[in-house]
């Protein structure tokens, strides 16, 4: 029997884990230049081109973590065929991950822990969602007689359950963004919120207005030079509207919540669109990117994840980072006015604003939070400055993976303030009532 000593001896360290880069291809919104791109065929992309970026060429990395909300069943095993498609080496292990819209930030996280942990050395987060390339399924009527029909030994059996199917048992089942709790879609949900908290159409738009207009500014400057990859023809998100403006905004019908009268105020303009995408970025400890001679632009410094009660309670689908960010914030002892920039994902106008309002509200504060008063404001000169989810789109999986690396660099880019390392804030809604938040600092 082999002795033992070794693993006993064994005792586990907390080191920093940091971001080195990120790549990710163009964001494209369903049905237009990735139409026909399946969810392997764009991680491997972005996969590809974060190795070319920082020559990973047959590297093994410690492991590689990503996934996909909208994901057909053959892609069961989906991150490892990407890698076994991308020129990492084959000896790389990987994993999928689903934690719907923050799927792309809680592989940072995962992925952060073992670095730190000293259970790796490398890892890649990342995620990537197509709407095009949808997984319709058959119908559940025509899929249990599927089954049974398989299970049938004799002919006759296989007649009699074969003369079972009906002409609606043939109608396909497309997936749906709509809670199975509640059979109401994301946007109707946010709706619900938007009026609850308030929300103006106005405020909404003028948000949309500036996420665009950032991502336009922030093109025209090549922030995204070395974060992006083009692919199939796109070498900018084919959602973005640098010339959009107010008044086209205004023009808009309300598309969610119409049952709502005066109150519905979500437009297609304000509300991100059905997108295609695949993000990831490079994680790893300090030795193992420096002994690569590789940038070193943000320390991964803690995570948090939440969720709320959205079919009983109080609180609105997408309101979970309403309490996680408190959570994580008072953790590592800082408030609101601690932090340089801001990223909150738009997966719709409202849920930035119905998030920021319900922290100014002192009995929110006082009555969720358990506070003295207001948890704080955050000032907007912070918050999304390249741009976000409005004006890029929004592949589910593959948010996470962009904002993380976007911050990074913006950290990095920063350096101190008043003598200590820039620090930035992410926070993500997901389905099912779920958020994940985290927090960066520069390097």
């Amino acid at each position: 029997m082999s002795s033992p000593t070794a693993a006993a001896s064994y005792t586990p360290t907390v080191r920093k884990a940091v971001i080195v880069g990120g790549n990710r291809i163009p964001f494209a919104r369903a049905g237009g230049a990735y139409a026909h791109s399946s969810n392997q065929d764009m991680l491997t992309a972005a996969l590809d081109g974060l190795v070319a970026r920082f020559g990973l060429q047959d590297e093994v990395i410690g492991e590689v973590a990503a996934g996909a909300v909208l994901k057909h069943s053959r892609d069961f095993n989906l991150t490892r065929e990407a890698v076994l498609g991308s020129a990492l080496s084959p000896t790389t292990p990987a994993y999928d991950l689903q934690q719907a819209c923050a799927t792309g930030l809680e592989t940072v996280i995962g992925l952060s822990n073992k670095i730190k942990l000293g259970q790796i050395e490398s890892g890649i987060a990342g995620g990537v969602d197509s709407a095009s390339d949808a997984p319709i399924a058959v119908s559940e009527g025509l899929r249990a007689i599927l089954l049974d029909l398989n299970r049938a030994k004799t002919l006759l059996e296989k007649v009699k359950v074969a003369g079972r199917i009906r002409p609606k048992d043939l109608s396909p089942d497309a997936p749906s963004t709509g809670e199975p709790r509640t059979g109401l879609s994301m946007g109707e949900h946010q709706a619900l919120t938007t009026a609850q908290w308030k929300i103006s159409r106005e405020a909404q738009d003028e948000l949309s207005l500036a996420s665009h207009k950032r991502l336009a500014a922030a093109y025209d400057h090549h922030f995204f030079d070395d974060l992006l990859t083009p692919y199939r023809g796109l070498s900018r998100d084919s959602n973005l509207r640098a010339d959009t403006s107010l008044e086209k905004l205004a023009s808009l019908k309300p598309v969610f919540g119409r049952n709502l009268g005066d109150a519905a105020t979500m437009t297609a303009g304000n509300s991100t669109p059905l997108t295609d995408g695949a993000s990831t970025a490079l994680l790893a400890s300090e030795e193992w990117a420096q002994a690569h001679d590789l940038p070193l632009l943000a320390n991964v410094v803690d995570g948090e994840a939440g969720a709320v009660d959205f079919v009983h309670g109080k609180d609105g689908l997408l309101m979970a980072p309403a309490f996680a960010v408190p959570r994580l914030l008072a953790r590592n002892g800082l408030t609101l006015a601690d932090i340089d920039y801001f990223e909150i994902h738009e997966a719709f106008a409202g849920t930035v604003l119905s998030t920021l309002a319900a922290w100014e509200d002192p009995d929110f504060g006082r009555d969720r939070l358990g506070l003295d008063g207001a948890f704080g404001t955050v000032d907007r000169n912070k918050l999304n400055v390249n741009g976000s989810s409005l004006a890029a789109g929004h592949p589910f999986a593959a948010t996470g993976g962009r904002i993380v690396a976007t911050l990074a660099k913006m950290l990095h880019e920063r350096g101190l303030v008043d003598g200590r390392p820039a620090r930035g804030l992410i926070s993500v809604c997901a389905a099912g009532g779920q958020g994940v938040v985290a927090l960066l600092e520069s390097r």
